[in-house]
């Protein structure tokens, strides 16, 4: 059993009506029929939303997912229609709140790699291929692919977690020419943000993608190539062959497998509070990942 160790009430603001809360984010729908998208200080692992959070977190998504999508506006279109605060919304929704088109989604995940590293590595141990595309023989943990690959996964309900499927699966599921547009969108805008992040000294090792379609325009949804939705390497020290240090959840992570923590991740019991030094540690690497890539400093 997984999801969430305390779920949360959602708020009740006038104008709005509730529709979800997800791992990080609580959507709901204003008076126009667009959608309000809230991104909370929630962090999720090994597929638990936990008891703790972490302050800004919430914001440093946002704002990043903001700038990334400034970043591939000639690529693709995003699904943002302002980032004004609803009319009595809560103070504290500033920065973290956008107003949404509300869009036909894609039920797939849309992920790009670029480097060999977690379920694409434990897949290619066992067969060489990474969601049936053949690689070569002598990667490792860390390995630059020869060219990025589209591996796309099924979406996940909070608890659960997303399985890799196949190109062919994913044309089954959507029909073929979507298939074939999620192919290219995800490639090109994955090769756009590999480069801009590798001129600021930051590896982008795998991301994932949600996108929607607006009539038959193909949108960029969700958050984009932040910490939460991207593994991303500092260059400097970068050394395939071992697991690399990441500016994400790995504090968490490391932590929660920790003999400190006591807690059993194959037990069906809740993972524990995060001490304040995990706590602190992590929100210190999602501002410093905002900031190297953004070039502003967070305030």
């Amino acid at each position: 059993m997984s999801g969430f160790v305390e779920k949360p009430e959602p708020l009740e603001v006038p104008g709005l009506v509730h529709l979800h809360t997800g791992k990080v984010r609580e959507l709901y729908r204003n008076e126009a029929g667009d959608l309000v998208m809230v991104a909370s200080d929630r962090i999720s692992a090994y597929d638990w939303v936990l008891p703790t959070e972490i302050p800004d977190k919430g914001r440093v998504l946002t704002q990043l997912s903001l700038w990334w999508f400034d970043q591939l506006a000639d690529l693709v279109p995003s699904h943002v229609l302002s980032t004004e605060l609803p009319a009595g919304a809560p103070a504290d929704w500033a920065g973290r709140a956008l107003v949404c088109k509300s869009l036909n989604m894609i039920p797939v995940e849309c992920v790009a790699r670029g480097y060999l590293t977690g379920s694409g590595l434990v897949e290619y141990d066992e067969s060489r291929t990474v969601c049936g595309l053949a690689l070569p023989e002598g990667l490792v943990d860390g390995s630059e692919l020869p060219a990025p690959i589209f591996t796309p996964a099924t979406k996940a309900e909070v608890g659960e977690h997303d399985e890799n499927v196949s190109y062919e699966e994913v044309a089954r599921q959507v029909g073929a020419d979507t298939a074939a547009r999620l192919r290219q969108a995800t490639l090109a805008v994955y090769s756009r943000a590999r480069d801009i992040a590798r001129d600021r000294g930051i590896i982008l090792a795998d991301t994932k993608f949600e996108f929607g379609f607006e009539g038959e325009e193909l949108i960029l949804a969700d958050e984009v190539l932040t910490p939460d939705s991207s593994r991303f390497w500092p260059a400097e020290t970068w050394q395939p062959g071992r697991a690399q240090p990441s500016y994400d959840k790995q504090y968490v992570r490391d932590w929660l497998t920790s003999a400190e923590s006591g807690w059993d991740r194959k037990s069906e019991q809740p993972p524990p509070a995060l001490p304040q030094r995990v706590v602190d540690a992590t929100r210190a690497k999602y501002i410093e990942a905002y900031e190297r890539l953004t070039g502003l400093s967070w305030s």
